[in-house]
């Protein structure tokens, strides 16, 4: 087995979870990182190999060496709860971050100062506070943002943040979940909801449900991932409820119309609420359900091992080559 990248893990109440060597060991990082830390979102800097972004209810951080050491950024309190990141590809001083309550910032000077951006989010929803679960850059055209809020739909901007636009033209389902963009011509932009799949070929102005009440084994989705290498083959997390007692691994090869249920070690503890990949290594895909298991495949999917340690609530995850 391959032993030559680095896993970060994002928990809830134990920050940041780190392993140099693909799972075998691992260290809780507890500087910077404040007692009982959440940390709901990780992202990977689009240049820097080693550079990592780390995001929850004590503020903004960053690793410059993959993960094994870590400093604070924006000064506790800059940012409410932060839910979701993302950095522009081309411009990497840029970062947005997605809050609770709903609200997208934006960073221009690589996450030290935060500008809250003009979105017109609902304040109230049904789950009492809306929160912005994901955000996605147009990697080919820097200046298209999405949005997707917990419980308000999806948003787009097409100048970078300025304006925002609310998109709803056919997404009968706002309770967004996730949010991923398919390199494919025309673009699919993908949307996870608690009870549906929708995809959009034209940027998000109309929408389509896939229909995965009939497709998939259990009906909650949760988080999604586009193979690097191949923008047909979509991966998707899924379980009973949001904590539900079990949960599956999901891969559709031809742009989320058909699923196959790609079977894992063991039965999941929990719903499987999200995935990783990334360019360096497609066919590696990792999984994590929400209580705390950890899956790794090397082939795209076929088979996969189970992480031994097993670390309480995950909210995020991703894996860099070392």
């Amino acid at each position: 087995m391959a032993a030559n990248y680095s896993i970060c893990l994002g928990t809830a109440g134990w920050g940041v979870w780190h392993s140099p060597d693909a799972g075998n060991s691992w260290t809780r990082h507890r500087a910077p990182f404040p007692l009982n830390s959440c940390i709901q979102a990780l992202v990977a800097h689009p240049k820097e190999a080693q550079t990592v972004y780390a995001g929850g209810d004590t503020g903004l951080f960053v690793s410059d060496d993959g993960g094994a050491h870590w400093q604070r950024l924006a000064a506790e309190g800059a940012l409410p709860t932060i839910w979701s990141l993302a950095i522009d590809p081309v411009d990497p001083d840029i970062l947005f971050a997605g809050t609770r309550p709903a609200g997208i910032w934006r960073s221009r000077d690589g996450g030290r100062q935060w500008q809250k951006l003009a979105v017109d989010v609902a304040e109230k929803c049904s789950i009492g506070t809306p929160f912005v679960t994901s955000l996605v850059v147009d990697p080919d055209d820097h200046r298209l943002v999405w949005a997707g809020v917990e419980i308000d739909g999806v948003f787009r901007s097409g100048d970078g943040g300025e304006t925002w636009q609310h998109l709803d033209g056919g997404l009968f389902d706002p309770d967004i979940h996730a949010v991923a963009l398919a390199a494919t011509r025309p673009k699919r932009l993908f949307a996870s909801t608690a009870r549906e799949m929708f995809v959009s070929e034209d940027l998000g102005d109309s929408w389509r449900a896939l229909g995965i009440r009939e497709k998939w084994p259990l009906p909650y989705a949760r988080g999604m991932a586009v193979k690097p290498d191949d923008p047909a083959v979509l991966y998707a997390g899924c379980g009973e409820t949001t904590t539900g007692e079990t949960g599956h691994v999901l891969r559709s090869r031809d742009f989320g119309e058909s699923w196959e249920v790609l079977a894992l070690p063991a039965k999941a503890n929990a719903t499987l609420w999200g995935l990783a990949t990334h360019p360096a290594a497609p066919d590696r895909i990792l999984a994590f359900s929400l209580f705390g298991e950890v899956y790794v495949s090397e082939d795209a999917g076929p088979s996969w091992r189970k992480i031994a340690r097993e670390f309480g609530e995950i909210r995020a995850a991703l894996w860099l080559p070392n």
